[in-house]
C-alpha cells in the first residue's frame, strides 16, 4: 500500500459493509484535490444462503465498474495497482456493521460508576451492549452466571477500581466471568477476547483467574481516579481484538481481511471519527445520528467530551418493528397528516421487517418511514442522554450514600441544546429523501433544536467510508467530506421557553434578517409558527433575534441575539412551535396542524404516486 504522502495514490475505493445492504465508493484525484466520483449498492450476502460478505462486496464493485468502465475487480479480490494507470486503485478500505457488528458485555464493580464507563468506552469503540453485569446489581450471583454463561459475545471488557485501591470487589467481577465461562459468537474452539481496564492492583489477579481460559489483553484503567475517566486505550484494545478474534471468523471476512492492508473499521466507529473531526475543525459542540437498517447511532461531541451510544433495536428495516413496539403506534401516528388505521400501520412496517431492501412505493409509505425515523432517533437520543451526563461518584466518600438516594437517579445529561451548533445525519433514509427539507425536519422534530443550530447530512452516505479512510489518508478524508460528502441543510432558528409550559399564542420572536443581496426580511412569529426562508448554500446572512421576555435564542431570557446565519439547499426554518414539540392531543387538530407546518416548509408534493 503506498504511504498517505505517496502522489501515486490517485484512485480509492472504499466499501461498507451494512446489515442490509453493502455500499461501494470510488474516490479519484482530481487535479489538486480528491473528490468523490461514483457509487455501487448491493444487498448484503452475510446471511444464507451465502454466508460469504464478499460476494456482496463484488456486486457492489461490479455496479461502480459498469458505471466507470474500469476494471476493479480479480479472481483474489480488489485489485491494487502498482502505479496510477491500468486497472485496479490504489487504495482499498472498507467498514462493516454486517452480521451483528461488534457485540460485547461489560463487566465491572459499581453500576452507577466503572460499568458505565466501560459501556461509553465500548460504545465509543463501535460495539453493541449486549449485557452489563457488576458486583452491586442486585442480582443473586447464580443469575449472574447464568446471564454471562448463555450470552454469546464477541469480547467482553471488565473495568473496576480506582488504581491503588482495594481488590477484593473487583475478584469477586472476575470470579463471576470465570465460572460463567461465556463461548465467543463465533468460533466456539477459540478464546473470548477479554480486555481488562481496571484497577493497576488487580492485574496479578487477573492474569491467575482469567489468562487460560479467554484471550486477556489488560490495558490503562477507565476510570484511574474517581473524578477522570479515560476510555481511548480501551477503545483502542477493543478496536485491535475485533480485528483478530472476531472478523476473522464472521462469514467471508477471513477473505475480505485479506484484501485490503488497512484494518476493517466498525460502521459506528467510522461516522464517530467523522463526527469528531467536524467538532475539531469548526471548533463546535455536534450531535450526530447514523440511522442504519438494526440499529441507530448516536454521536455527540460536547466541550470536547465524546460519547457514543447505539440502540440495537431501533433501525429502519430489521428492526423496524421494534421502533413501533417502543414508540408505540400512536406516537408514529402523530407524525401522519392523513387517517390510517393501527392494523394498516402494524402491517405496513411488518411487511417492512420482512423485506428489508423494498423502498417506499406511494408518497404516503414514504411519510410513513420518516414518520418511524422521528421516533427511531427520539427513542435513541432519549438514551443517548443517559450515558452523556457527568461522572458519577465525584463526592467525598462519606457523602455518597446521602447523594445516591437523593439525586443520581434523576442526574440529567450535560448536553445543553441551546448549546449545539451543528447537527448531522448519515444513514440511507436521510441520504435518499427525495427531498432535502425533508431530511432536515426529520432530524429537527426528533431531535429538537434549540437557539441558532446548522444542519448537515451525508450526500449519499459515505462518512463511515471517509471515517476507515482518515485513518491511512486524511487529506483525501477531508477533501471529500467537505467538498462532497456534508450537504448543508440549512439552518434552524427555535426559540426556548424559559417556563416549564408554554403559553398560548402570541408573539414569541422577531426576525430582521439582512439577505446577500442587501434586502432585510421582517418577520414575527406566534407559538406554533413554521415558517421555511431561501438562502442558498454558500451564502449567509446577517440575523437579528428579539424573544419574548419568556423565550431565549442563545443570548439569554429575552436578551435579542445577533449573529450570521448560513443557508443551504432547503434553507432557514424558524420553528415558533415550543420546546418540547408538544402535538395537539385531538386526532383532527393534530393532522391539521401538520398539513399546515408540511404546506409551509414544502416539504411534501401532492400525495400520489412519487
Amino acid at each position: 500500500m503506498a504511504s498517505e504522502d505517496n502522489r501515486e495514490i490517485s484512485l480509492i475505493l472504499a466499501t461498507d459493509v451494512g446489515s442490509t445492504t453493502t455500499k461501494a465508493r470510488l474516490f479519484k484525484k482530481i487535479g489538486n484535490e480528491y473528490r468523490f466520483v461514483c457509487t455501487g449498492e448491493a444487498p448484503t450476502t452475510v446471511e444464507t444462503p451465502f454466508e460469504d460478505v464478499t460476494i456482496g462486496v463484488r456486486n457492489a464493485v461490479t455496479e461502480v465498474e459498469n458505471k466507470m468502465d474500469i476494471k476493479l475487480l480479480t479472481a483474489d479480490g480488489i485489485e491494487i495497482r502498482d502505479s496510477d494507470v491500468g486497472d485496479g486503485v490504489d487504495l482499498y478500505v472498507t467498514t462493516s456493521s454486517a452480521g451483528g457488528g461488534l457485540q460485547m458485555m461489560c463487566f465491572g464493580v459499581t453500576k452507577s460508576i466503572t460499568a458505565e464507563s466501560a459501556e461509553r468506552a465500548a460504545l465509543g469503540a463501535g460495539a453493541i451492549i449486549m449485557g452489563v453485569v457488576t458486583v452491586d446489581d442486585g442480582e443473586p450471583i447464580f443469575r449472574k452466571v447464568e446471564k454471562t454463561r448463555f450470552l454469546r459475545p464477541d469480547m467482553v471488557l471488565l473495568a473496576g477500581g480506582t488504581d491503588g485501591g482495594a481488590v477484593a470487589r473487583v475478584a469477586q467481577a472476575v470470579e463471576i466471568l470465570a465460572v460463567a465461562e461465556p463461548k465467543a459468537r463465533f468460533g466456539e474452539e477459540f478464546k473470548l477476547p477479554v480486555v481488562f481496564a481496571g484497577n493497576v492492583e488487580a492485574r496479578e489477579v487477573i492474569k491467575k483467574t482469567l489468562t487460560e481460559k479467554f484471550a486477556l489483553d489488560i490495558v490503562d484503567n477507565i476510570r484511574p481516579k474517581v473524578d477522570h475517566e479515560r476510555t481511548d486505550p480501551a477503545r483502542n484494545a477493543i478496536h485491535k481484538l475485533f480485528m483478530e478474534h472476531v472478523m476473522s471468523h464472521a462469514p467471508g471476512y477471513d477473505i475480505l481481511m485479506n484484501w485490503t492492508d488497512v484494518p476493517i473499521m466498525p460502521t459506528p466507529m467510522g461516522e464517530g471519527v467523522m463526527f469528531r473531526t467536524i467538532a475539531k475543525n469548526f471548533d463546535i459542540n455536534v450531535i450526530g445520528v447514523g440511522l442504519g437498517g438494526a440499529t441507530t447511532n448516536i454521536y455527540s461531541i460536547f466541550d470536547e467530551r465524546f460519547v457514543r451510544t447505539v440502540s440495537a433495536n431501533l433501525g429502519m428495516s430489521y428492526s423496524i418493528c421494534n421502533v413501533l413496539k417502543e414508540a408505540g403506534v400512536k406516537n408514529i401516528i402523530r407524525w401522519l397528516p392523513f387517517h390510517l388505521s393501527e392494523e394498516d400501520l402494524i402491517d405496513i412496517l411488518t411487511n417492512k421487517m420482512i423485506r428489508p431492501t423494498t423502498i417506499p412505493q406511494t408518497l404516503d409509505e414514504l411519510m410513513i418511514e420518516h414518520a418511524v425515523a422521528r421516533e427511531a432517533i427520539r427513542l435513541a437520543f432519549n438514551h443517548h442522554k443517559f450515558l452523556a451526563r457527568p461522572l458519577r461518584g465525584v463526592i467525598p466518600v462519606h457523602q455518597i450514600s446521602k447523594i445516591l438516594e437523593v439525586t443520581v437517579v434523576g442526574l440529567e445529561t450535560y448536553i445543553d441544546m441551546l448549546k449545539i451548533k451543528l447537527i448531522g445525519g448519515t444513514g440511507g433514509l436521510l441520504s435518499h429523501a427525495p427531498r432535502r427539507v425533508q431530511s432536515m425536519m426529520i432530524l429537527i422534530d426528533a431531535f429538537q433544536p434549540e437557539g441558532v443550530t446548522k444542519l448537515v447530512q451525508d450526500s449519499v452516505f459515505m462518512m463511515p467510508h471517509l471515517g476507515v479512510l482518515s485513518t491511512v489518508h486524511p487529506k483525501a478524508a477531508m477533501e471529500i467530506l467537505e467538498k462532497d460528502c456534508l450537504v448543508r441543510l440549512g439552518t434552524c432558528i427555535a426559540p426556548k421557553s424559559i417556563l416549564e409550559e408554554e403559553g398560548e399564542g402570541g408573539e414569541i420572536l422577531k426576525m430582521e434578517m439582512e439577505m446577500p443581496d442587501g434586502d432585510t426580511v421582517t418577520e414575527s412569529f406566534s407559538l406554533g409558527d413554521l415558517r421555511r426562508f431561501p438562502l442558498p448554500q454558500g451564502e449567509e446572512a446577517d440575523v437579528r433575534l428579539i424573544p419574548n421576555k419568556k423565550y431565549d435564542v442563545g443570548a439569554g431570557n429575552g436578551r435579542p441575539l445577533e449573529t450570521k446565519i448560513e443557508g443551504g439547499v432547503a434553507g432557514i426554518i424558524i420553528d415558533a412551535r415550543g420546546r418540547p414539540l408538544i402535538l395537539p392531543e385531538n386526532l383532527d387538530d393534530m393532522k391539521s396542524c401538520l398539513k399546515r407546518w408540511f404546506k409551509e416548509v414544502d416539504m411534501y408534493p401532492r400525495r400520489g404516486l412519487i
